[in-house]
């Protein structure tokens, strides 16, 4: 018989997936190069279902005589291993993110005599219409919760945007740009004690205490399904660490940066300009491992921020610290710097990366926002984390606005800086 190669993710199987396979089987045998979970990663959304139990669906469907993992977006390599006869798939890649893609199957089944089949793709249904449908219905605390994790293990990196609110975090929820043959978004957020505070015209010095921090997240939580990483500051005391934890993991967040500084809470951007002290290794150590112990799941995650650059305590210090705090228990390693120079932060990474027991790398790069995240990746980091700035883009645009409607004595002149009513009502759900 003749072979016949059909590429697919298949979270959600419709009638559009079932017309491909049935113009594949009267091909010949039909293999399905059913979509790895990095692969579908790599550039779209998390899969809902995993590998094996969508190629358990895929296998029991008729038609398919084999289901082989495709690792990569590019179908080249499957191809030059199975050489099939054909390749099926919808009209829908002509144009559009996956244009590129099909060149290459087609200069690629040219090797062999190979030919693609273009059957009409079906136009009123989509996977990713019906996942985002899904996604709208809301998510539980358990499924945000570990969703962290499952990007720790699929991504490269994990990009994390600042939210303090429902709108911005509708914004990290929706918005997505095409680079080439991908989908980029953001993959989680970020709950800052400093926006939090600034948002409410507050002081960042812990001023706004946890209930009212609770309270934002829940805001941000009724409205998204990304996971949400919690600017804890210092964590407080050790015993106040404890609930502060098994809150947060009820609610389902997915994990909490704490800092180690004791004292009066001072934004670390200000370094030596002001009082700031930095905690002795063993009481911060000490602090994971209560709230390490007071964890329900293994899905929450303790991330330990180290001060000792912000502090002028050099790289050695900084790289103790993480030594001491991964062996406490902590999740995750978070390195801050004020310098504009990213110099410092890759010089860590350097020797963070030496240590024989390491747990995932966080970057903040508020200040040497130049780096790139290939950079960042090539650096062993793992979690990038846009800290503010949503914050400090709306707050100058606000300004402006004001401003304008002061000097014009009317609002006419300003609608060039608005957002349209129209697409603020098309962010959030239930509008129309």
């Amino acid at each position: 018989m003749k072979k016949v190669y059909v590429s697919m993710g298949t979270d959600i199987i419709h009638h559009g997936h079932i017309n491909i396979i049935e113009t594949a089987r009267k091909l010949g045998e039909v293999t399905v190069g059913l979509m790895s979970d990095e692969a579908i990663a790599s550039y779209k959304r998390l899969p809902l279902l995993s590998y094996l139990q969508r190629k358990k669906i895929i296998e029991n469907i008729k038609g398919v005589k084999n289901v082989v993992p495709q690792e990569t977006l590019d179908y080249v390599p499957n191809l030059r291993k199975l050489k099939p006869d054909y390749v099926v798939h919808g009209t829908d890649w002509k144009t559009g993110i996956q244009k590129d893609v099909r060149a290459r199957v087609i200069k690629t089944l040219k090797e062999w005599g190979g030919k693609l089949v273009e059957p009409e793709y079906t136009n009123d249904i989509s996977s990713t219409q019906l996942i985002e449908q899904i996604t709208e219905i809301g998510t539980t605390p358990q499924i945000r919760l570990r969703k962290l994790r499952k990007l720790l293990e699929l991504k490269q990196i994990v990009r994390i945007l600042e939210a303090h609110n429902g709108l911005t975090g509708r914004i990290i929820e929706k918005i997505k740009v095409i680079d080439g043959e991908n989908v980029r978004e953001f993959d989680g957020m970020w709950s800052s004690s400093l926006t939090d505070s600034a948002s409410r015209g507050k002081p960042d010095i812990e001023l706004v205490d946890l209930t009212s921090r609770l309270q934002t997240i829940d805001q941000i939580f009724e409205v998204t399904t990304k996971p949400m990483i919690v600017d804890g500051d210092t964590g407080g005391l050790a015993e106040h660490f404890v609930y502060t934890v098994k809150t947060l993991e009820r609610l389902g967040v997915s994990a909490v940066i704490i800092e180690d500084k004791i004292g009066p809470k001072r934004n670390s951007l200000f370094g030596t300009d002001v009082e700031q002290e930095q905690d002795t290794i063993e009481n911060f150590s000490q602090k994971i491992l209560a709230g390490k112990k007071s964890q329900v799941t293994d899905d929450f995650m303790i991330i330990a921020r180290i001060e000792s650059l912000i502090l002028g305590k050099g790289i050695d210090d900084a790289v103790k610290r993480a030594k001491a705090y991964i062996a406490a228990g902590a999740d995750g390693v978070m390195i801050h710097s004020k310098d504009k120079d990213p110099k410092e932060v890759l010089d860590f990474c350097k020797e963070y990366n030496k240590l024989k027991n390491k747990v995932p790398l966080v970057a903040v790069p508020t200040t040497y926002g130049t780096i790139t995240e290939e950079e960042l990746i090539k650096a062993g980091v793992k979690i990038v984390i846009y800290a503010n700035h949503l914050l400090r883009s709306a707050y100058p645009a606000m300004v402006k606005t004001s401003e304008l409607i002061l000097k014009k004595h009317r609002c006419f002149e300003a609608d060039e800086n608005c957002l349209p009513i129209k697409e603020v009502l098309t962010l959030i759900p239930g509008s129309k």
